[in-house]
């Protein structure tokens, strides 16, 4: 099996130290790639420095069309790329297809945002002093920046660093998670081939010591991270005078009330609680539902949490399969087994094979129990019932983490309500919190972090307004 090599700056190159990919469903090495080193990543960011200005002023059309060229690629790739993230990732066929399908998605956004980076014209004449002069801002790409991502959608979460920054025209340097190195790889061939500056783009999996002056550098202007709040919050320190976007995760709540559409709402948070094994940071961990149907909605969530197929990512009927590595699925069964022992129950599940969580469904938890205030990233859900909504608004809102939440019921009193006093980055009505469409506004508060991606507002992230006023006198 040969090493794949990792990317820099339109060229492809090896080394000696060599990272294994491995299958997450029965932990073979199915693939290897090389590392990079401090002395590459450092090389890469000159590069990029230097290739600021050819990205900067190429024009808007021939960003869109390299972003187009990249979503059309990713599109004949389909089934490829597909099968390849479903091995590296773990993650279940179907769902790894959605993911594709949203990486497409992205990919063409971001090729007609790049058409629509404008800026706007100021009245400079409100006062004496501005008469006869014109004011016009517009936005420039502040230059080269680095990203940093997790293992969980290693095509898309990519995508959206990455498509928003060549739509911007800043050159990107990508360190992707050690874990699932493939899928970024794979998206360098086909940049590689776009049309785009090859200053312009580099993937440079790596130690985390390897990787420090993507964090430091300040040749960088920015650096976008997704990961955890652990890993996150240090880099704020570390990040010189760079921008920094930091997306760190969550713990979503989702409220049923009592005028809910029932079959609707179980049916959601089933595939969104459980879905990928947990592993997003928007998946359902925590639901409240309205005393009066509490028992109903029981009767009838609990079948079809029974009914999920747990297995191979590869076989088409998998609904739930492994987790990561076994270490991340052996800290939840920890978890779960530290909140029996104070008093909650487990209604299904709680036990895991290797790295297989099986999909659990908690009652009885506390407020201070570790699978209500941290984020489990795991196919686990506690469901809670309560009588008051402005309490269950509460018990969303109390923690650390303020990422996305969702609020099942036909009254605007109560959606606004919730929508002014839980403190997140977006409230999702009659859906659950996972609801992501990829060219909305996504990020957190709190210790979920701060910016936001989604293509416009990513763009807005890594550009710069400058004003130009003009004497007509």
């Amino acid at each position: 099996m040969t090493p794949k090599p990792f990317y820099l700056a339109g060229e492809w190159r090896t080394s000696s130290d060599i990272l294994p990919v491995r299958n997450k469903f029965d932990g073979s090495e199915f693939a290897s790639v090389c590392r990079a080193s401090r002395a590459d990543i450092d090389e890469a960011i000159g590069i990029a420095t230097q290739t600021v200005p050819q990205t900067r002023f190429m024009p808007a059309y021939k960003r869109s069309e390299a972003l187009m060229y990249i979503a059309g690629t990713i599109k004949a790739r389909y089934e490829e790329l597909s099968r390849q993230l479903a091995l590296e990732a773990g993650k279940p066929i179907r769902t790894a297809r959605t993911e594709i399908d949203r990486a497409i998605l992205t990919f063409s956004v971001a090729a007609e945002e790049a058409k629509r980076i404008g800026g706007e014209l100021l009245p400079m004449d409100i006062a004496p002093p501005g008469e006869n002069r014109v004011g016009l801002v517009k936005r420039f790409a502040i230059g080269p920046i680095s990203a940093i991502t997790p293992f969980n959608f290693p095509m898309n979460l990519v995508a959206h660093k990455v498509a928003p920054a060549l739509a911007a025209g800043c050159p990107v340097i990508l360190r992707p998670a050690s874990a699932t190195p493939l899928s970024a790889l794979s998206l360098a061939e086909i940049i590689h081939a776009s049309g785009y500056p090859r200053g312009g783009f580099s993937v440079v999996p790596s130690t985390t010591s390897a990787a420090e002056p993507l964090i430091t550098d300040d040749r960088l202007k920015l650096l976008t991270f997704t990961g955890s709040p652990a890993v996150g919050w240090p880099f704020k320190n570390k990040a010189g005078r760079k921008r920094i976007t930091l997306e760190l995760g969550g713990n979503a709540g989702v409220i049923v009330h009592h005028d809910a559409d029932l079959d609707f709402a179980i049916s959601r948070i089933v595939a969104f609680a459980f879905g990928y094994a947990g592993q997003s940071c928007i998946s359902v961990q925590r639901v409240f539902v309205h005393s009066s149907i509490f028992q109903d909605f029981m009767n009838r969530f609990l079948p079809r949490v029974r009914a999920l197929a747990v297995g191979d990512p590869l076989d088409e009927k998998t609904d739930v399969g492994p987790m990561i590595d076994e270490p991340s699925a052996a800290k939840v069964e920890e978890w779960v087994q530290e909140a029996v022992a104070g008093g909650a129950k487990v209604r299904i599940g709680g036990t895991r094979k290797g790295s297989l969580m099986m999909p659990t469904v908690m009652t009885d938890v506390q407020a201070g129990m570790k699978v209500c205030t941290q984020e489990v990233f795991a196919p686990l859900v506690t469901i809670v019932p309560y009588d008051d909504f402005k309490g269950a608004v509460k018990a969303v809102d109390d923690g650390e983490y303020g990422l996305q939440c969702g609020i099942f019921t036909r009254d605007v009193k109560l959606i606004w309500y919730a929508f002014e006093h839980i403190e997140v980055g977006g409230v999702i009505v009659n859906d659950v919190s996972t609801y992501r469409i990829d060219h909305m506004p996504y990020g957190g508060v709190k210790q979920s972090g701060f910016g936001r991606e989604g293509l416009k507002y990513a763009i807005e992230e890594m550009t710069e307004p400058k004003l130009l006023v003009m004497n007509m006198a």
